[in-house]
């Protein structure tokens, strides 16, 4: 099993959205993945509540069979449309990737 951990700090304003509804808007898609592509098991994505500066605003959970799994799914177009959008809004990225 893989584990795939994402965390994001968003722009203010961007895609004619503030932070806290690109928020919302990056959660809803990401989470509408779950069922949709094969070997990703499980996938959630929260956001922030605290605002500290100097924390992510969103973090994205998932697991995934495989390292394959994983592939497919960066790949996955259905992934490639969301990560457009995410691409879009935000202004820093972190990720890790382990197995298990």
């Amino acid at each position: 099993m893989v584990k795939h951990l994402v965390f994001w700090k968003l722009k203010e304003e961007a895609a004619g959205n503030d932070k806290a509804t690109n928020a919302k808007l990056v959660k809803e898609k990401l989470e509408a993945l779950n069922g949709q592509i094969e070997g990703l098991i499980k996938l959630e994505v929260g956001i922030d509540f605290t605002g500290n500066p100097a924390d992510h605003d969103i973090a994205l959970y998932s697991e995934l069979t495989s390292k394959e799994a994983l592939d497919g799914y960066q790949e996955n177009p259905l992934h490639k449309a969301v990560q457009s959008f995410v691409r879009e809004v935000v202004n820093a990225r972190a990720c890790v990737d382990y197995e298990i």
